[in-house]
């Protein structure tokens, strides 16, 4: 049976207010208990209004995730390339469960999606903030035969897939940040996260991690500008994890053959620092000058004194030249 607290959710979803009484015959059990599956709900971040007289209601609702209505929302050539989806409660990183399928031999295709992440995590460790029931937290396993020279301009790849299923829903203002940033309006929406397993010059495993804030809690403790989809229209988050999926299972069963270049020019109408100052930090030194796009293998170019030079990923970071 499900989890008593999820089923509250679903009871409470519509953010409309319901008694104890009300959800404590619904789901069978006493108002003791609603009244402790609600702490637990609470502790995991989900923000819940208590009305003497009138009961509880979640604020602003809230959709959970669901497995058949991701499965009959997918487009069908996407489908065709899943090979299974698994839609976890909560569990420390989506990457992390991937990884543990692809060692027990997983094919490709395997999704997971999570409705929290204790431990989720963004590019050179840093925390990706995961309430319950907000945001989109996805990984998914692809395998390759090229090994990492394959891999060239993934990431962007993978940042065009995600840009392109924002605007299908109406939200314009979406650009990309090299190497992995979404954002909106100049503030960070979503993110991509690539780990790699296996050979590095041959058969190999690759890990997609994309985590999308979708309606974030607000006071979120993220270190950074952010904004999240609700703030432009709102958003099914099963719509949206079938509009992902359907979007970048096709494009990872091709990418070993078309290669970054078929999203290079895409790429470079969504990036957000074209022509303007900017400056790339490595642990050695702080370059500045105007963003020039990227190459045709997903290097980040800038000019310097009139002199266009390339940067690859590792320790890198590029940040607007206004930015502290």
């Amino acid at each position: 049976m499900r989890d008593i607290s999820l089923r509250i959710v679903d009871l409470l979803g519509t953010g409309e207010f319901v008694s104890g009484a009300v959800l404590g015959d619904a789901l069978g059990v006493s108002r003791t208990a609603v009244w402790k599956h609600l702490q637990k709900l609470e502790g995991w971040g989900v923000s819940i209004d208590r009305v003497k007289g009138r009961g509880y209601r979640i604020v602003g609702g809230m959709e959970l995730l669901n497995k058949d209505r991701i499965l009959a929302e997918m487009a069908e050539p996407g489908r065709r390339l899943l090979n299974r989806l698994q839609v976890l409660d909560t569990t420390d990183s989506t990457n992390n469960v991937v990884r543990g399928e692809i060692e027990q031999g997983a094919a490709q295709g395997f999704v997971c999606l999570a409705e929290r992440q204790s431990g989720g995590r963004g590019r050179h460790g840093r925390e990706w903030v995961s309430p319950f029931g907000r945001n989109l937290y996805a990984s998914l396993s692809w395998h390759f035969d090229e090994g990492a020279a394959a891999l060239e301009g993934l990431s962007l790849a993978v940042g065009v897939a995600v840009a392109r299923v924002i605007q299908s829903f109406g939200v314009s203002q979406v650009t990309l940040k090299w190497p992995n940033d979404i954002l909106l309006r100049n503030k960070k929406v979503g993110g991509v996260l690539l780990e790699m397993m296996g050979d590095p010059v041959g058969k190999c495993q690759v890990i997609v991690g994309i985590g999308i804030n979708l309606g974030m809690t607000e006071g979120a403790a993220i270190d950074q500008p952010w904004a999240d989809l609700e703030s432009e229209v709102r958003i099914s988050r099963n719509q949206l994890a079938a509009a992902l999926l359907s979007e970048l299972l096709p494009m990872l069963d091709t990418f070993s053959a078309t290669g970054f270049a078929a999203y290079h020019a895409e790429w470079g109408g969504f990036d957000a620092h074209r022509d303007s100052p900017v400056k790339l930090i490595t642990p050695r030194m702080t370059v500045k000058g105007l963003g020039r796009g990227v190459s045709s293998s997903g290097a980040i170019q800038i000019e310097v004194d009139g002199i266009i030079k390339s940067f690859s990923g590792g320790e890198v970071s590029l940040r607007s030249d206004n930015d502290s």
